[in-house]
């Protein structure tokens, strides 16, 4: 058996579906990779799309790379520009909201240490982001 794996990322299920998100996100989990010591999701905004809800977690440390379009994102109290081939790291204890800008936003979310529950090392703010 191999010690590697493949996954193209688009072949994955969109979770954003089963939410009732689509077709403003997609979401993609690396969850088939079977990843050891990180996490992995694929995440896509419809342009001028903001996310619903802010999310922070108990362990997980973030990184973002926007692979496509551009955006703004809200950490705790600041919102800050982002733009293709930006890379941004975020603490797990800090509240984070994307919107994405008139051409959408394509992302790579990396996060680490891998957490047995997702669910458990996330808490979920809905609305957080009001105007």
């Amino acid at each position: 058996m191999a010690e590697y794996t493949v996954v193209n990322l688009k072949e994955v299920e969109d979770m954003a579906l089963k939410s009732g998100l689509a077709p403003n996100l997609e979401y993609r989990s690396g969850g088939p990779l079977e990843l050891e010591s990180s996490g992995l999701s694929y995440q896509r905004l419809a342009p001028n799309f903001r996310t619903p809800f802010g999310h922070k977690h108990k362990q997980q440390e973030e990184l973002y790379i926007l692979v496509g379009g551009s955006g703004r994102v809200k950490i705790d109290d600041e919102i800050v520009d982002v733009k293709t081939l930006d890379a941004l790291r975020v603490p797990a204890e800090k509240m984070r909201c994307f919107e994405a800008g008139p051409e959408g936003l394509e992302l790579l979310a990396f996060g680490a240490p891998h957490v047995e529950s997702a669910a458990a090392d996330v808490e979920m703010a809905p609305n957080w982001w009001a105007d």
